[in-house]
């Protein structure tokens, strides 16, 4: 089992993984709400989308707070800072490999239009 903050960006992207919660999130985003007006607009079981609430809720991206019956959910975007960090680790590395090969692909390019105009030239 993984721990740590391995962990907790796994569960991060794993709960984002999903278009349903990504929806919840988006909904949240918005300002609290029960958990019955995050479900209504999906066409599945409220026990279908209390386990998508509870994926988010394990990956801290959403508070529950119980007032009697009612539950209340809001969004927490922490962890979103943990999985910005990594991905812009990611755009960085993958910008700096980027660059060698235009680099190199320009550096080969001019080479063959060198060697391509020195055997057109006649002398």
């Amino acid at each position: 089992m993984i721990r740590g903050p391995a962990a907790s960006l796994d569960r991060t992207l794993v709960a984002l993984s999903d278009p349903t919660r990504r929806s919840i999130l988006d909904r949240l985003m918005k300002g609290p709400a029960r958990v019955t007006e995050i479900a209504q607009p999906f066409d599945m079981s409220l026990n279908a989308v209390s386990k998508h609430v509870r994926r988010l809720e394990r990956a801290g991206l959403v508070r529950r707070e119980i007032r009697g019956r009612e539950h209340l959910l809001s969004f927490e975007g922490g962890p979103l800072s943990e999985a910005d960090q990594y991905l812009d680790q990611l755009r960085r590395f993958w910008e700096e490999r980027l660059d060698v090969l235009d680099e190199l692909l320009r550096e080969r390019k001019a080479r063959r239009e060198s060697s391509q105009k020195k055997r057109s030239d006649p002398k």
